[in-house]
């Protein structure tokens, strides 16, 4: 067979650019995220959201050290470390960042402006300006939120289902926290008739005058608006309350395992999970901005029948049926 010239030395520039023989190829770099976290250091069965997000990556194919860098920032429970940490981060030029809570959410989008971020939060993402509508976020960050504005009037309905005594409610609740819960709470009690007293707590040390508060109004029940604050005052709460005889709905189911009577509201590890989902999307290309921020689809009602009991309740058969679980 003759070879042309042209032939000749496309066969030699082959020869020229091909690896020797043994070479492997280079494996492609990995992707790094800077992860912010507001407590300490967890682990795939740690209980937390932050466990239940590295459980989705991991359900997803991202094992750490082998396909996924991760940087670690703690900030140990103190807020005023998380814009310093988050700046760490961010000189680190990490791939995304990725933290729970609205105050972890907005140490990162104060951070940076161009680096992807992903976030699951109980706060209202549109309200707190983090982005700038929950279809079409608009920045660099997006995520999953918690906040549902129609289940704190669900709570409500439910506590006079199952105390139809009803009338005096008090409503722990954290002002600084960015949701709609008050306000729709002032809604559905004005139509049953019933009386709302405010208890606000902004940080631990109001607990215990803001609940003797409540001890002296006589309240019936208690709400407990879920946030971030009143999550790290949980077993307090409902021990106190138990201590007074005083019923506690919340959210979040912890507050039902801990003897709350019981919760109403998003299944919260079932959403930090899709937030992994958004990290394998942005890893492979997609853009934060296009990504709508997804707001809770699945909900759960969890009863604590032990404690009906020892308060004297029954609850009916109609709310029963309808609990996802129940707490004997």
């Amino acid at each position: 067979m003759r070879l042309t010239r042209l032939t000749v030395l496309a066969i030699l520039a082959l020869a020229l650019h091909a690896p020797p023989p043994g070479a492997e190829a280079q494996p492609s770099r990995m992707p790094r995220i800077g992860w912010l976290v507001f407590g300490g250091v967890f682990s795939a069965t740690s209980p937390g959201l932050d466990g239940a997000i590295l459980r989705g990556l991991q359900d997803l194919g991202y094992v750490e050290r082998q396909n996924l860098v991760v940087e670690y920032r703690y900030a140990e429970g103190h807020a005023e470390r998380l814009g310093e940490l988050a700046m760490e981060l961010v000189r680190l030029k990490v791939d995304l960042l990725l933290g729970i809570g609205g105050d972890v959410a907005a140490a990162l989008r104060n951070a940076t402006n161009r680096i992807p971020i992903v976030v699951a939060t109980s706060t209202d993402p549109v309200r707190s300006q983090l982005v700038s509508s929950l279809a079409k976020p608009g920045g660099n960050l997006t995520g999953v939120t918690f906040v549902f504005d129609e289940l704190a009037a669900k709570r409500v309905e439910l506590l006079k289902e199952v105390m139809p005594k009803l009338s005096r409610v008090g409503v722990l609740w954290d002002p600084t926290h960015v949701d709609n819960d008050f306000p729709e709470m002032q809604g559905v009690a004005q139509r049953l008739g019933l009386q709302l007293q405010s208890l606000e707590v902004r940080r631990p040390d109001d607990f215990e005058a803001v609940f003797g508060s409540a001890v002296q109004r006589h309240v019936d029940a208690l709400i407990v608006v879920p946030g971030r604050l009143t999550a790290m005052l949980d077993s307090r709460i409902v021990a106190s309350a138990t201590m007074h005889g005083i019923p506690v709905i919340s959210g979040w189911r912890q507050f039902a395992q801990l003897g709350a009577l019981l919760t109403y509201g998003p299944d919260r590890f079932e959403g930090a999970k899709r937030a992994a989902s958004y990290i394998d999307r942005i890893l492979k290309g997609a853009k934060p901005a296009d990504l709508p921020v997804e707001q809770p689809t699945k909900f759960e009602l969890v009863i604590n029948l032990k404690t009906a009991k020892a308060l004297g309740l029954t609850i009916p058969p109609a709310v029963l049926a309808r609990a996802d679980e129940v707490i004997q």
